[in-house]
């Protein structure tokens, strides 16, 4: 086998072990590969080789390639990837005493674009829209899609936090959400409402049994496809994006919007930062601080 295949499988199996989220294992992985592709039909076939002229080579590159999926060329966040992905690669490779790649490149500078924030009305519409679409089991899909609303919304979850999610996480009793793989590895509890503990208790009891029967099998994820696999964040983020759809709302909707929408929501409402912050997961202030800005936009 290809000692570069062997190393980009032996990469990715230590990002697992170092407890990064499965979309960083999953791009990261994926980015490398991208960049052994690129070396294939150069004179460069050893570590050994690679050097600071040839990784600025191969930016170089990345900053004249065309975009596949739209005009123009890769965004400057695609390009930022590549750069974190190599210098994860490098890291890699000097603790497995495989050999060091410098990466000394400047992020590029990314535009910021303002945060999309839905209305507490715009919110419930979604709320309204779950089981209203036309599609084979709609009622489970609904009580399903109710419970993820519950789940990033009402909790403020990250797309890779709500995906990782396993029954034994959802603490009814205590109405508590522990989330095991948070951002930088750090744990943390969430508190429930009432409101979006009923409709996890419903999904799990009722909806989440029917999928667990079409297969007679048992699975740990919280949330299941209907061919009982765990959920992966894309699908949920499709499924979100059609509930926006349904509910007549014409906005870029993702999971982080959700996650937005409560935080601004909650300090509309009078709650501290400092809550909102632990709330959210944000291991400083800072994090937190930009909703402040967000909800005097939203008031005036």
């Amino acid at each position: 086998m290809d000692i570069n295949i062997i190393l980009q499988e032996d990469f990715e199996k230590w990002l697992i072990t170092m407890g990064y989220a499965d979309t960083t294992v999953y791009t990261s992985a994926n980015y490398v590969r991208d960049f052994f592709d690129w070396l294939r039909p150069t004179p460069i076939k050893d570590l050994g080789q690679i050097d600071g002229r040839v990784i600025r080579s191969y930016f170089s590159y990345l900053q004249r390639r065309p975009n596949k999926r739209r005009p123009g060329g890769l965004s400057d966040h695609y390009i930022n990837g590549n750069i974190n992905a190599l210098k994860r690669f490098s890291r890699y490779l000097q603790e497995s005493g495989k050999g060091i790649i410098e990466i000394d490149l400047p992020h590029q500078a990314v535009t910021s674009t303002p945060r999309i924030i839905l209305t507490t009305s715009e919110v419930q519409a979604m709320y309204r829209a779950c089981g209203t679409v036309s599609e084979a089991h709609a009622e489970l899909l609904g009580s399903r899609d109710r419970a993820m609303l519950g789940i990033y919304y009402g909790c403020g979850l990250r797309r890779s936090e709500g995906a990782a999610l396993n029954v034994p996480d959802i603490l009814l009793k205590e109405k508590l959400v522990y989330v095991r793989k948070g951002k930088n590895y750090r744990e943390r509890y969430v508190p429930m409402t009432e409101a979006v503990k009923e409709d996890v208790i419903n999904y799990i009891q009722v909806a989440r049994e029917k999928i667990l029967s079409f297969k007679n099998t048992r699975h740990d994820a919280l949330f299941l496809s209907m061919q009982v696999k765990r959920l992966c964040g894309n699908q949920i983020i499709g499924r979100v994006q059609l509930l926006a759809r349904a509910a007549g709302i014409h906005k870029e909707v993702g999971l982080h919007t959700l996650r937005h929408s409560i935080a601004t929501h909650l300090l509309q409402s009078g709650m501290g930062l400092e809550e909102i912050s632990q709330f959210l997961g944000h291991s400083s202030l800072e994090s937190t601080q930009i909703y402040t800005h967000i909800a005097n936009e939203q008031i005036s």
